[in-house]
């Protein structure tokens, strides 16, 4: 359905088919037939097959797959099980723990609204279009004026049975069901943050054609109700129209549904995922360009990771061929042997340990009852992030304002205006009877609760609540106290309260002196002046000056008139007041806001806020919760639109927030800082000159942010981990990543740590694993050229690898140190590279050594029973080498001397066990293995003791140079997304 701003209300209620009585049961059943349900089309959820064959699309996966086919492919058929037991393991663990996520998701889904009035006239009723006008003024339901036969009936429905010209009505508290013209409307004010950011209600009111709004096209080729590309920041500040997804403020009205279900703006919004890039040297200026999920900070490590062992594994088996065909004429007799040492290489338990860390944590934290990890690897991803990004209102912000201060027409604290603007809230709660009461109103009646005696010594005569049209309320009160006060008896005092702009209109005079407000408690002597211009220019700037810092202030001004039984007072009386003072308002921060951010600094995190407020409310926000404010730390989002994306990325990286943003200004904004930049290109410098904020290469970053409305969507989809709260609007919850109990931080805070725990037990089992691997694989190559024989045989080898995978299962279960807590954790290859060829080349040291051993040791090894011996030999080193590793890699040398964590010392245990007991046990010689030597044991410990002091004294450097680049200032090296992960 569209509207144009052309239209009057009567001809788009002609256009609609229907009147200001509203449809008919019958036309309400047709069209509910031809336009569907009024509800926002969800995303249906994946079956659990479906679910299984996505948790098999990852590059390490495929690869343990191809190596599977390899293995059956030349018979080798215990390796092609064992790896694709491990796979489909892996899957079934992915698959459901996403599944049990869903399910969990699922119970928080909230509906928009349940209920909405909608009016319905009878059958063969006139729509009653040609007396709208006379209509307007007479009580709803009434069968009066030409045209009107029978009554019309009011009654709730659900809202997903509303269609396209259905005449419903409004109140306070009441979510908006659909998209909305107004017809009639009397104090209204809607909450759009959902859709705009924006955290002040926005007045609404019915306006008629060419009425004259600022920002809005009333040139008659606008329409919305199709789509997200025909939305604009003008399109919501067209006062006549309400949109699905925003509330009542305040107020009452009756408004036409102008579109339903897929059709509104909030539906279109996320069905089509688009957005508008801004005009700029960065933007390509097209509309409705389609957004896409960008590569993950987790599927950046893990296709970094999986890369790297590819290479290896292409590698080995043609080099394994090679050297034994070339010094030993062996052909492809060596091929199982070949394909043994890739899969040896390999970390099959890689998939199962990632998914069984990935889903411990995820589990402890839906235990807890805060988070709901509804992707796997967005806990990964959670660890990883350095920068988080967040709307300002309802996150950081409670949805309320309190009381900052209250001072006079000179500047200077005065408890007058709150005094007398608290008169004006009380007794226009008490009188005009409204239905719920004003945030405004509650926040300068809680400021003075203390004096609530000397508000009662008022009668209240009458009120004028709230209209966001004139933009004040208006309280009338006397006292019978007037003995010594400013009021006289007879006389009523009209107590006006609003906007400064609309208040000082009113006023003729200005009140100073004193340091209270005159009232019969409290006397105070006054003096009022005439207003005159130079007045009302100091008062302006006054006014604009404590706005900048953030303030939401409210003007107070007061009169007296003659009392006058039986007559109404209007808004034409609010006339010749005199000014008191002004209150201003701050939005409260949440209680655990400021300690939140803080706690993510001291963990590598830092908060940018993205937000659509005023600058200066977001310069008080950043002021209260610590955040850097200096000059350039809060910039207004439009600055950012002649940037190109480099430009953006180096100003977002230096700024604290951005103020007056567009769900546009916030995706690209998070997207520029993901990428990063280098340095700029006109420095003009040469090296080792200083460069400039403008010029300096920034890093990229692992960003993740914090949403709630339909105008966060495209930021959701454009960071590494999207986040909503519980209450976020459906179609943002189910595009987050990550669904929080409520909008406190701490509880964000607690995902990250766990986030960084898992990643930190996943890498930790890489660097271990590929460092363990890497050198038996080197060994065995070596000793494979210098032996008459194989040094192990093909079922020896995955033996082992079993046993060494089993017992790797307990890094998933590990409790990592607090240095892997403190800094953000993301898996890097080029550093895994190094670290496992540094301690993978200790290993293959240590396995030649026990090559030598075993020389030594093992006589006659030219026959069979010298081979088997030779093989049971390097089969207890190899996992008593691998115990080592696991225990002094993971805890360090300071550790072991005392209590190792629990899984790590009964899986180090279990793995020595095996690796003595299995050789001289009656399933040895099953495997080609016979009973060893006691020198052999001995010797062998002699090895073990000098390889474990190698171990501890490289961890030791190793730790040391991880501390050291650990303890270098954030702004110089940035934690970025390719830190690596303590151990």
């Amino acid at each position: 359905m569209r509207d144009t701003p052309g239209l009057t209300a009567l001809e788009t209620l002609r256009s609609l088919e229907s009147g200001p009585r509203g449809l008919t049961e019958t036309q309400a059943e047709e069209r509910l037939l031809r336009y569907g349900d009024n509800a926002v089309p969800e995303r249906r959820p994946a079956g659990r097959p479906w679910r299984f064959v996505r948790s098999l699309r990852d590059p390490f996966t495929t690869v343990l797959l191809c190596l599977a086919l390899v293995s059956a492919a030349v018979a080798s058929w215990g390796a092609a099980c064992v790896i694709a037991v491990l796979v489909v393991v892996s899957a079934v663990l992915r698959s459901s723990g996403e599944y049990r996520a869903e399910r969990s998701t699922a119970a928080l889904r909230e509906l928009i609204a349940t209920t909405a009035t909608v009016q319905r006239r009878p059958e063969g009723g006139a729509a009653g279009v040609a007396a709208f006008g006379v209509r307007a003024a007479r009580a709803p339901g009434a069968s009066q004026g030409a045209g009107f036969s029978g009554e019309v009936t009011t009654r709730e429905i659900p809202v997903d049975q509303l269609v396209p010209g259905d005449v419903i009505r409004l109140g306070p508290g009441d979510l908006v069901p659909a998209d909305l013209r107004l017809l009639r409307a009397s104090g209204l004010t809607v909450r759009q943050a959902p859709l705009t950011g924006e955290s002040a209600p926005v007045a609404k009111h019915p306006v008629e054609a060419g009425t004259d709004i600022s920002g809005t096209d009333t040139s008659g080729s606008g329409a919305f109700g199709t789509g997200a590309s025909g939305t604009g920041p003008d399109l919501f500040e067209r006062p006549e129209l309400c949109f699905q997804g925003s509330s009542v403020a305040s107020g009452s009205a009756t408004a036409v549904v102008l579109a339903t279900g897929a059709d509104t703006v909030f539906a279109g919004t996320y069905r089509t995922g688009t957005y508008r890039r801004p005009s700029g040297k960065g933007a390509s200026g097209a509309r409705g360009t389609r957004r896409t999920r960008p590569t993950s900070a987790f599927d950046r490590s893990v296709n970094g990771v999986s890369w790297t062992l590819i290479r290896f594994m292409l590698l080995t088996p043609p080099l394994v061929l090679m050297a034994n065909a070339a010094l030993r004429g062996r052909g492809l007799e060596t091929l199982p042997f070949a394909v043994a040492v890739a899969v040896g290489l390999t970390p099959e338990m890689l998939p199962v340990i990632v998914t069984t860390a990935l889903a411990r944590g995820a589990a402890l934290l839906a235990r807890g009852g805060e988070v709901i990890v509804k992707r796997l690897p967005a806990l990964h991803d959670l660890g990883a992030i350095d920068v988080l990004c967040t709307d300002k209102t309802g996150t950081l912000t409670q949805d309320r304002p309190v009381l900052d201060c209250s001072f006079g027409p000179d500047g200077r604290p005065a408890p007058g205006p709150l005094h007398w603007a608290a008169v004006n809230s009380l007794w226009t709660l008490q009188l005009a009877e409204l239905p719920t009461p004003d945030a405004l109103d509650e926040a300068v009646l809680e400021a003075a609760e203390n004096d609530f005696d000397e508000l009662l010594a008022y009668e209240g005569i009458a009120a004028l609540p709230f209209d966001p049209v004139r933009r004040t309320s208006c309280a009338v009160v006397r006292t019978d106290a007037a003995a010594g006060a400013d009021l006289r008896l007879g006389a009523h005092t009209l107590v006006v309260k609003g906007a400064p702009e609309d208040v000082l209109e009113r006023c003729a005079r200005v009140r100073t002196g004193g340091d209270g407000p005159a009232s019969p408690a409290t006397p105070a002597p006054l003096e009022d002046t005439d207003l005159d211009d130079a007045a009302r220019a100091r008062l302006a700037r006054l006014v604009a000056d404590r706005t900048a810092d953030g303030l939401r202030l409210l003007a107070v001004a007061v009169a007296e008139r003659p009392a006058r039984p039986g007559r109404r007072y209007t808004p034409a009386d609010e006339r010749g007041l005199t000014l008191v003072g002004f209150v201003g308002l701050r939005d409260s921060l949440t209680p655990t806001a400021a300690a939140a951010c803080a706690g993510l600094a001291r963990r590598g995190v830092a908060v940018k806020i993205l937000t659509g407020d005023h600058p200066g409310t977001v310069t008080h926000v950043c002021r209260e919760l610590g955040l850097d404010t200096g000059p350039g730390a809060v910039v207004t989002a439009d600055r950012t639109d002649g940037l190109t994306d480099a430009e953006l990325a180096r100003l977002a990286a230096r700024t604290t927030a951005f103020a007056r943003c567009t769900p546009e200004h916030k995706a690209r904004i998070v997207e520029a800082l993901r990428a990063g930049a280098g340095p700029g290109p006109d420095t003009g410098q040469g090296p080792g000159a200083a460069v400039g904020p403008d010029t300096a290469a920034t890093p990229p970053r692992t960003v993740g942010f914090l949403g709630d409305g339909v105008n966060d969507l495209p930021a959701l989809h454009a960071c590494d981990v999207g986040i909503a709260p519980r209450d976020a609007v459906d179609v943002t919850r189910e595009a987050a990543d990550v669904v929080l109990a409520s909008k406190d931080l701490g509880a964000i805070d607690g995902a990250i740590v766990a986030g960084r725990r898992s990643s930190a037990n996943i890498a930790t089992y890489l660097r271990i694993t590929l460092s363990s691997n890497l050198g038996n694989v080197i060994a065995m190559l070596g000793a494979g050229l210098l032996l008459p024989f194989l040094p192990m045989l093909p079922a020896q080898v995955l033996v082992q690898n079993l046993c060494f995978d089993a017992v790797q299962l307990a890094f998933a279960f590990d409790r990592p140190g607090p240095a892997a807590l403190r800094r953000p954790a993301a898996l890097r290859p080029a550093d895994l590279l190094r670290y496992i060829t540094g301690f993978g080349l200790l290993n293959a040291a240590a396995d030649l050594a026990t090559f030598g051993v075993l020389v030594l040791a093992v006589h006659g090894s030219g026959d069979p029973g010298g081979q088997d011996a030779f093989h049971a030999g390097w089969f207890t080193e190899n996992l008593l080498t691998q115990a080592l590793v696991m225990y002094l890699l993971r805890t360090g040398r300071r550790s072991a001397e005392g209590r190792a964590p629990g899984p790590i010392r009964i899986a180090v245990c279990a793995l020595a066990v095996i690796g003595l007991l299995l050789p001289p046990s009656p399933l040895g010689p099953l495997l080609g293995m016979a009973p060893l030597p006691p020198l052999y044991y001995g010797l062998l410990a002699a090895v073990l003791v000098l390889y474990g002091a190698g171990l501890a004294r490289a961890k030791d450097r190793y730790d040391r140079k991880a501390a050291a680049a650990d303890a270098e200032p954030a702004e110089n090296t940035g934690p970025g997304p390719g830190a690596s992960p303590q151990p």
